[in-house]
């Protein structure tokens, strides 16, 4: 394949081949050599949507992006001027410009310690792997001719993830590029060549010089792909994961056995991961799902009649999430959120078990409030038994619970629930000055509404302010 132009002919490629055209021409008025690389190529020659627009220049990046912007009628550029790249914020398809370049990093640093620019053949040489070591000419003159140097179409064919250079020198100065390698055969499909992957093994805790953002981003990425299991797997069987998440590292291996459960804590959990990839596109509750059994390894008993134990691991799991959300710098509302989750995970099983009374769907709902959905898909993602029987009961027992909360007329209520009687009032109506008793009477008011003792209406919660308010005066007296 010499020439790709044809490719973006076909349908959804406008936008891009119109910011290219505009690229490459400005290209020949500045007698720069220009062309587009890395993951556009790749995604170009695979069929798959193009996201992103990375240029390469041969001289000078960052004055060539100003240029480009304005050809554009883009307003923005961000520049970074130690890299000699520069980003073009834009909402139908992100630009990024950079120079030709190579780097070269310090012993223990993944910062680089010296870019030097250089030539379109030296920057593909420093690129992760040959399926994003491609560039197509972009000049008028040259359009869609092809530069492939180390068979990235050919790794295409074979469905393999390979390095430009020897495995051994890429990932040790970017050592990034193993949880890349992870990412991109989890995003693809694709084995990670032997020869890389044993460069992997051998090399996985230089991974600890890599900061934990970029960590964090990495593993994000394999989280949001279509089958996370593939990169989860990868990371585990090289080492990464010991080091980057030693919390799921600790669940291969250990075996549990019970009426939902007939995999390794490892397993199990992974296939969670997917059955949640498979339900929602959301992020958040695929980590939920990779995090909802974090203490069961420290929780694993042995109980003569029943197996396997692992009691309390729903509020262990919840307490363990602040060490991972503080070693992997996730957000505060991330971290709230895997807790809650974490925690929860249990709750609605019971409901299963159990009979399901308007008392226990309402005090879920308060507990999960606005994530309340998210809850009952991470459980729907937690049923992995293979008996088709049992697959389907769990799921009528689910139905049926989410019945039962759509007929709570209180639902939305539910999410910010409180007494519908202030406190003001009942100090009020009690003759109480302002402290602990109120409180008391205001939780009592509550309770009672979660019992389903009394309504969830003002006027009933005043008829039960005044059957016991009594008491609480008698006790200040």
């Amino acid at each position: 394949m010499a020439n790709i132009k044809d490719l973006l002919k076909s349908a959804g490629c406008q936008p891009a081949h119109s910011i290219l055209n505009v690229a490459g021409e400005l290209g020949k008025k500045e007698n720069m050599q220009v062309y587009v690389v890395g993951g556009f190529v790749r995604d170009l020659i695979m069929g798959k949507p193009l996201n992103d627009i990375d240029i390469m220049t041969v001289g000078e990046g960052i004055p060539f992006a100003e240029k480009l912007a304005h050809k554009l009628r883009l307003k923005k550029v961000v520049p970074f001027k130690k890299f000699g790249t520069a980003m073009i914020p834009n909402k139908e398809i992100q630009i990024e410009v950079a120079t030709a370049r190579t780097e070269s990093y310090a012993e223990n640093s993944r910062k680089p310690s010296k870019v030097v620019y250089t030539d379109l053949k030296g920057d593909l040489l420093r690129r992760d792997f040959t399926i994003n070591a491609m560039a197509m000419d972009i000049h008028p003159d040259r359009f869609g001719e092809l530069t492939d140097p180390f068979g990235g179409i050919a790794d295409i064919e074979k469905r393999i993830i390979r390095t430009p250079l020897d495995p051994d020198e890429t990932f040790s100065e970017d050592p990034l590029r193993m949880m890349r390698a992870a990412y991109f055969s989890s995003k693809l499909g694709f084995e990670i060549e032997k020869k890389c992957l044993k460069s992997i093994q051998q090399q996985s805790q230089r991974i600890e010089i890599v900061s934990w953002e970029r960590i964090r981003d990495e593993f994000i990425k394999v989280l949001v792909t279509e089958e996370p299991s593939i990169g989860l797997v990868i990371m585990q069987k090289t080492g990464l994961m010991e080091t980057v998440f030693p919390e799921i590292h600790a669940m291969y291996g250990m075996e549990q056995t019970s009426e939902w459960h007939h995999k390794d804590i490892f397993s199990h959990t992974l296939q969670v991961v997917d059955n949640a990839a498979q339900l929602s596109p959301k992020m958040e509750i695929r980590f939920a799902a990779l995090v909802h059994d974090i203490a069961k390894p420290k929780t694993r008993r042995i109980d003569k009649r029943k197996g396997y134990t692992f009691h309390g691991h729903d509020a262990i799991g919840e307490g363990m999430l602040d060490t991972v959300a503080s070693r992997m710098k996730l957000s505060n509302t991330l971290k709230q959120y895997l807790k809650k989750l974490t925690l929860l995970h249990l709750r609605p099983i019971a409901l299963v078990k159990d009979i399901v009374t308007d008392s226990a769907v309402r005090r879920l709902m308060v507990a999960a409030g606005d994530d309340l959905d998210d809850l009952m898909t991470l459980c729907r993602a937690d049923i992995t038994t293979k008996n088709p029987k049992r697959v389907k009961q769990y799921l009528k027992n689910f139905e049926m619970v989410e019945k039962k909360m759509a007929n709570v007329i209180e639902r939305d209520a539910m999410k910010t629930f409180q007494s519908p009687v202030r406190g003001s009032e009942i100090m009020a109506v009690s003759g109480l000055d302002e402290g602990r008793k109120i409180g008391m009477i205001k939780k009592a008011i509550e309770e009672a509404i979660l019992d389903c003792k009394i309504d969830n209406t003002h006027a009933a919660a005043l008829r039960f302010l005044m059957e016991i308010k009594d008491n609480y005066i008698k006790e200040s007296t």
